[in-house]
């Protein structure tokens, strides 16, 4: 038996997360277990976890036998369902985060009514399986203090309200400032990003020029703060009225660009009817051919070879760095299914780093599980010419994360590769289909191929070498 501890459970006192024999355990400490008997005997606990909005979690079968390994000072072990694949907010799109924002409002609102609430309310605590979010973090309920506020509250708007506002009131990108930071957007940032127009939009006076302001004055005071805020007698009513209005401002928050660069690729490709099949066709066989625990679809856009996979696939993650793609991909998976695709936001030529703590917070795309079968569909063009990365390196890149791989290359002759040259020096003599295919035997065998497109495409079916 071994034991490894998760990154996340670093800075928590009262638990500690750790893996052993594949399953996930969380050990707590005599308070963690005085919440945890109060949370799980609560109605609204029940309530969620029946319907997977807080993930499945139950005191260890063999819970004498994992406090042992762990040592002194702890005084019971839980076992979570695993989670399929571990995602992060910088990977998310504006819905997901809304989302996820609504579900630790609603959770914040049930807990008030049986005299409990979050202690912390970091958007981290979240996870996604498929397009529903789920709630992590069962250490994180405590009794409610009497005459407290709620001490997430700034915590909330840093990772959850302001990323929404940037996005729905500015139409940037909040995914690089929560990759920048996993602490979130500082109120002072946000309040510089804010022009006096913005002021009259909703919550920003109430949640962003006056919570700066509030830091300007506080950040660096003596004063205990929080006891003059409890002296003033906060009251479960008040916390209430706060969190409920902030569940209403981002309800009807809306992200309203239309047009991206690929977010509409899949209407507007230049594949002929009969090649769009034949392409379908050859992903299927592959899919196929047994039954996959993990695949990764790496700029899988709108997610219809996702969609292909999924049939023969425990869970699927598509990944593209177009967030508007992502967004429209998860709100058809929302609404219609199917429910084992997970799509997040990454660009393969700059993948999610290691974050936090030692790097290991927040752990590498790579380090989080091992695919079984990799699609890379109209992907390589992009990385080698787009992004210069030597054609050699994505390969090895591929090759190295395991599993076995579809790809397909599209030569210099095909108008898109064409066009991504038009205002370039033509500087990629490796780019050329006959290395590639070399690249690829040095890790594969290539078990099956297929030309499309007038000849300016090739799929490959290729099976990693023992």
């Amino acid at each position: 038996m071994t034991e490894s501890y998760e990154p996340a459970s670093f800075r928590d006192r009262d638990a500690r997360i750790f893996q052993a024999d594949g399953r996930i355990f969380r050990a707590l400490s005599p308070q963690g277990l005085e919440d945890w008997t109060r949370l799980s005997g609560s109605r609204f606990f029940q309530s969620f976890s029946q319907r997977g909005s807080i993930v499945g979690t139950r005191r260890a079968d063999d819970e004498p036998q994992r406090l042992a390994a762990l040592g002194d000072g702890w005084a019971a072990a839980l076992e979570h369902d695993r989670i399929p694949f571990i995602s992060y907010p910088y990977e998310w799109s504006f819905s997901m985060l809304k989302d996820a924002a609504l579900l630790h409002l609603d959770l914040i609102l049930a807990a008030l009514a049986e005299g409990q609430i979050l202690k912390d309310a970091t958007a981290y605590n979240i996870q996604f399986v498929g397009a529903r979010p789920v709630f992590i973090d069962v250490a994180s309920f405590e009794k409610l203090p009497a005459g407290e506020p709620w001490h997430g509250y700034r915590q909330f708007c840093q990772l959850f309200l302001y990323p929404l506002l940037l996005q729905a009131y500015k139409d940037a990108a909040f995914q690089p400032w929560l990759r920048g930071s996993l602490e979130g957007i500082d109120p002072r940032d946000m309040n510089a990003l804010m022009s006096a127009r913005d002021l009259l939009r909703a919550g920003v006076l109430a949640h962003v020029k006056l919570q700066a302001g509030a830091q300007e004055r506080f950040g660096s005071t003596s004063r205990n703060v929080r006891a003059d805020l409890k002296s003033a007698g906060f009251s479960a009513g008040l916390i209430k009225a706060n969190v409920s209005r902030l569940r209403k401002l981002i309800a009807g928050l809306e992200w309203k660009r239309t047009s991206s660069t690929w977010a509409g690729y899949a209407d507007a490709n230049s594949y002929a009817a009969e090649d769009a099949d034949r392409k379908a066709r050859f992903v299927r066989t592959a899919a196929s051919a047994s039954r996959r625990g993990l695949v990764w679809d790496l700029g899988g856009n709108t997610g219809r070879f996702s969609r292909i996979a999924a049939e023969h696939a425990d869970h699927v993650v598509t990944v593209d760095a177009d967030p508007l793609a992502i967004e429209r991909l998860y709100r058809e998976l929302r609404k219609d299914g199917p429910a084992n695709i997970l799509p997040i936001i990454g660009n393969v030529a700059d993948p999610s780093p290691g974050l936090g703590w030692r790097g290991l917070e927040r752990l590498p795309l790579a380090r989080r599980g091992t695919p079984d079968l990799i699609l890379a569909l109209a992907l390589i063009h992009h990385v080698v010419i787009t992004a210069n990365v030597p054609l050699a390196e994505f390969v090895d890149w591929l090759a190295g994360l395991g599993g076995e791989l579809v790809i397909e290359f599209v030569t210099k002759q095909d108008e898109m590769v064409k066009t991504l040259l038009r205002n370039k020096d033509d500087q990629y003599a490796d780019y050329d289909q006959a290395y590639f295919e070399s690249c690829l035997e040095k890790h594969y065998r290539i078990g099956a191929r297929e030309t499309i497109q007038s000849g300016s495409r090739t799929l490959y079916h290729a099976i990693p070498r023992p």
